[in-house]
């Protein structure tokens, strides 16, 4: 079995695979290697381990599975089952690498743009035949509201909030609207210019805010919440097989 940890922004998602497929699945907001070593010993069967972060993995941890597990710590050097053509790998997202390895891995004869709506919302694009062509990066819900807050003098923090119509009828609403309804009409934007492009063309959604894009985007798409976690586990058992 394998165990994949997958380290973001704000939370640590650990999944464990067998035969392909998601047996257990939980989500750390704070963690150290005394909390890892506690959750392997409850696990039987785990033999390998990858993890991947956006930011970073505490030296103990490395060593601690470096010497008792196959242990893949994936990186830009990382062997992949695609082809990655992004020009500077070494500043590529682990997670938007991982996320088109999983789209790719789902839907192995389509051309996929996989959305990842979380901290930012990033577009990425993988042909057919398994070229990594890149992707785009903007800022998340989120990070618009407090934005606006943080560098204006007057305008308030606010938190998420549906407001039914398109045209604000305060400064709260208006807001609102120019976060919420703005990230919806960029991603229905990037949605249709690269299908025109990309014709036939797969739209994958993960992330956090995924679930509230879906609602609102007018294309088909697939959400798949553990496209990540897929990506790497993929990853992991790519690089087991070159090495048998």
């Amino acid at each position: 079995m394998n165990l994949i940890i997958d380290i973001g922004n704000t939370r640590t998602k650990l999944a464990i695979f067998k035969d392909d497929k998601i047996e257990l699945k939980e989500i750390w907001e704070d963690w150290n290697l005394a909390d890892l070593k506690k959750f392997l010993k409850k696990q039987d069967g785990i033999q390998r381990i990858a993890v991947s972060s956006v930011s970073f993995v505490w030296e103990d941890v490395n060593e601690f599975l470096l010497n008792n597990y196959f242990f893949l710590n994936l990186t830009e050097t990382t062997p992949l089952p695609i082809q990655n053509n992004y020009a500077t790998p070494k500043t590529l997202g682990k997670d938007r690498l991982a996320a088109v390895v999983g789209a790719h891995a789902l839907y192995p004869d389509a051309n996929c743009l996989v959305i990842d709506a979380g901290t930012c919302i990033t577009y990425d694009l993988i042909s057919s035949d398994g070229i990594f062509l890149g992707g785009n990066i903007s800022p998340g819900i989120d990070i618009r509201l407090k934005g606006m807050h943080s560098f204006t003098a007057r305008l308030p923090l606010l938190e998420r909030e549906d407001i039914e119509k398109d045209i604000g009828y305060s400064t709260k609403s208006a807001m609102l609207i120019g976060a919420m309804t703005g990230a919806v009409m960029e991603i229905q934007g990037f949605i249709d210019h690269y299908k025109a492009q990309f014709s036939p063309l797969l739209v994958i959604f993960t992330g956090g805010s995924a679930n509230y894009f879906e609602k609102k985007i007018k294309n088909r798409l697939f959400v798949h919440p553990n496209l990540v976690l897929i990506g790497l586990n993929k990853i992991l058992n790519y690089n087991v097989s070159i090495l048998e």
